[in-house]
């Protein structure tokens, strides 16, 4: 059994890659393995999801695949050519990150794109499982600014996930996809938070006052464009940001702990395990 992990640089691949190591032979798809951040146990083998040719000797003798595309206009075609990759080398069963709420009808454009890949993957004729989770908590370290704290949830309440879980429940399935097959996991963490509470707790994990500036979706959109964030970017962040005001993220379950065994980590437990950043931040 070889197990593929694609996006393996990114911030979910990386953590589904140590979620693995030791516990199945893994294989990395990397554009450039020079600049890829090692892991032991792992394999990394160069391909690129945009170039269909460069992918058959990555997916040769690959019985599983974790199908992870970057957020953006070209996901679709990405999505697409994994799925006719891992087909042709008689891959067995894909595990596939979707987003939160994805649907032909979801209010955010990542979400109706996601729709398409994930309908794609269900007719394909191989075994699948979909992850479709909430807003990430890691995307808080990339928005505190000194004092302050911004992100997309509005005055929101989010049923926000940490990232490792996310990667343990992705491990789990990859390792033994069999009695996943054909199911969808909405994952979120244990509670459902507003921003206040989550500056609330970096607060206190920091040991230094941090306070959260709300936004509209509008405020939204220009910041990240003066970030350096393209149009294409900026605008579907917005969209989650008036999503998630309305009340679209507002919810948890048990799916974390169905498939794990365990409970999803809190708000509390993240801001604590980063402290040292958010102190510095």
């Amino acid at each position: 059994m070889t197990i593929l992990v694609t996006g393996a640089t990114g911030m979910v691949s990386s953590e589904v890659l140590r979620a693995l190591a030791g516990k199945a032979p893994v294989r990395a798809l990397v554009r450039d393995k020079s600049r890829a951040p090692q892991i032991d146990g792992v394999e990394y083998v160069e391909g690129d999801l945009d170039r269909p040719a460069t992918l058959p000797a990555a997916f040769d003798g690959v019985t599983t695949l974790w199908l992870l595309t970057p957020m953006g206009p070209l996901a679709p075609a990405q999505s697409a050519n994994a799925v006719w990759a891992a087909r042709q080398a008689g891959v067995r069963h894909v595990v596939r990150l979707s987003a939160i709420g994805a649907a032909h009808d979801a209010p955010t454009r990542n979400g109706r794109l996601h729709a398409l890949s994930d309908a794609e993957l269900q007719n394909s004729g191989l075994g699948w499982t979909i992850l479709r989770p909430s807003n990430f908590m890691q995307n808080l370290l990339f928005t505190v600014n000194g004092d302050e704290l911004y992100g997309v949830f509005g005055e929101g309440r989010v049923g926000g996930i940490d990232v490792r879980d996310i990667a343990e429940v992705a491990a789990e399935i990859l390792i033994a996809p069999e009695r996943h097959d054909g199911k969808i996991y909405t994952l979120t963490g244990p509670e459902s938070i507003t921003l206040h509470e989550a500056a609330e707790e970096i607060s206190r994990a920091a040991g230094r006052p941090v306070r959260y500036v709300p936004q509209s979706p509008e405020e939204t959109r220009d910041g990240l464009l003066r970030a350096g964030l393209d149009e294409w970017m900026a605008e579907a962040l917005a969209e989650y940001r008036a999503a998630y005001g309305s009340g679209f993220g507002d919810f948890t379950n048990d799916h974390v702990s169905s498939v794990t065994g365990r409970s999803p980590r809190s708000i509390a437990e993240f801001a604590r395990d980063h402290r040292r950043h958010f102190a510095g931040a």
